[in-house]
């Protein structure tokens, strides 16, 4: 029985082999996938961007970073205040987005000791008066576009998420026994 099916297995591939211009065919059919001629990237045609003129960008074209932004810490220290309530659930994300991003600088208790700062330029106590002095628009600029040590980190806290840190930072600076 399994004889017969492979005999008819062959004639029917025969058969179909001699159709067309013979097994070299179906055989390539089979083995041969259909792509473009010009595959190699060593071959393809690319542009070279310097070499191009760039388009200057429509007039009602919108930036892809939003809106223009104050770079002027002392501008945002004074105009910006806090749009977000400090309340528990605010508090809440503040903490998890520090203790995913922030500790490994500032440390768990926000006092600098965190595993970088043993082995770089240690961040600043949280805790301690001169960060507690600082207005919610200082700490926001200084996390959004970096400070004289601190990284920017403006494409990796979001500005709703720099406001829930500050509600975190600002609470635990409100129960700190210090």
């Amino acid at each position: 029985m399994v004889r017969a099916a492979w005999i008819l297995a062959f004639v029917a591939l025969l058969a179909i082999g001699v159709q067309g211009q013979g097994c070299r065919d179906l055989v390539q059919s089979a083995t041969r996938l259909a792509y473009f001629p010009k595959r190699d990237m060593r071959q393809a045609v690319a542009l070279a961007p310097n070499k191009v003129m760039m388009a200057a960008p429509d007039s009602v074209s919108v930036p892809v970073q939003g809106r223009a932004h104050v770079f002027d810490r002392d501008v945002l220290a004074a105009t910006l205040r806090n749009p977000v309530a400090p309340t528990d659930s605010s508090i809440a994300r503040g903490e998890r987005k520090f203790m995913r991003t922030c500790v490994p600088c500032h440390g768990a208790t926000l006092v600098g000791n965190g595993p970088v700062a043993a082995r770089f330029i240690p961040p600043p106590d949280l805790l301690n008066a001169s960060s507690r002095g600082r207005t919610d628009g200082f700490i926001y600029a200084y996390i959004r576009y970096g400070g004289a040590v601190m990284p920017s980190y403006g494409g990796l806290v979001s500005s709703e998420e720099v406001w829930d840190l500050i509600n975190y930072i600002r609470q635990m600076q409100r129960t700190s026994p210090r």
